[in-house]
């Protein structure tokens, strides 16, 4: 029997971890439907109506859904003591907070990603709208994990840490959220879809540039 690489195992700990807290996926997945059937009904069924803003409706709510767990990312391993141990190992910090972020987003992003294109085709989006909606999902939701973690990390420790990491990665989710809806009213308007999402791969290339640096620059600063 082979021992599976520290990276590895890292994953499936928190992976393991990610699915259990708190109800996990399925918290995120309830509030994430809970925003999306609230909004609809205070604005009444007209489908004209709702067919217009499923795409920017069901992207506001993946971003607030995608905030959920963000508070316990980092927080119960470094009151554990756990960073301490995962500082003296081999991985660097910028990899552990990536990995810590990865199992995150598979645990709850993915989910949310492949609930998405069928939410709006039940707002009345067009079908052929559900191949871009989960790619677009996917790509999003991935950078509002890197995002999200950032934001976790600077407030490690810190007290009613949910309240300011919202306040801190809320101004970060507009390009994606506006990237996003873009793509989706593009599609359904007959225009070119790539512009909008060249925009959202380079956001997401931009949140894994910095995402692990600023994150493994915070958990030092925590840490010390």
């Amino acid at each position: 029997m082979t021992t599976p690489s520290p990276s590895l195992a890292l994953l499936k700990r928190d992976l393991g971890l990610s699915l259990a807290r708190g109800g996990g996926p399925v918290l995120a997945a309830g509030f994430y439907l809970t925003l999306m059937a609230m909004v609809p009904l205070s604005l009444g069924p007209e489908a004209q109506t709702l067919s217009k803003i499923a795409p920017g409706l069901t992207w506001l709510c993946l971003a607030l859904a995608s905030l959920l767990s963000l508070e316990r990312l980092f927080e119960r391993d470094y009151e554990d003591g756990v960073f301490d141990l995962l500082r003296t190992g081999p991985l660097a910090l910028e990899w552990v907070a990536f990995l810590k972020c990865l199992a995150q987003w598979l645990g709850t992003g993915l989910i949310l990603s492949l609930m998405t294109p069928v939410v709006m085709i039940l707002l009345g989006a067009p079908v052929g709208l559900a191949g871009w909606a989960l790619v677009a999902a996917l790509i999003g939701s991935f950078s509002f994990a890197l995002i999200g973690g950032a934001g976790a990390s600077l407030t490690l420790g810190s007290r009613k840490g949910g309240v300011l990491i919202a306040l801190l990665v809320l101004p970060f989710y507009v390009p994606p959220v506006i990237f996003g809806a873009g793509l989706m009213q593009a599609f359904v308007t007959g225009a070119p879809v790539f512009q909008a999402l060249s925009l959202l791969c380079a956001y997401g290339l931009f949140a894994l540039a910095l995402g692990p640096i600023a994150m493994g620059a915070a958990l030092r600063s925590a840490l010390n």
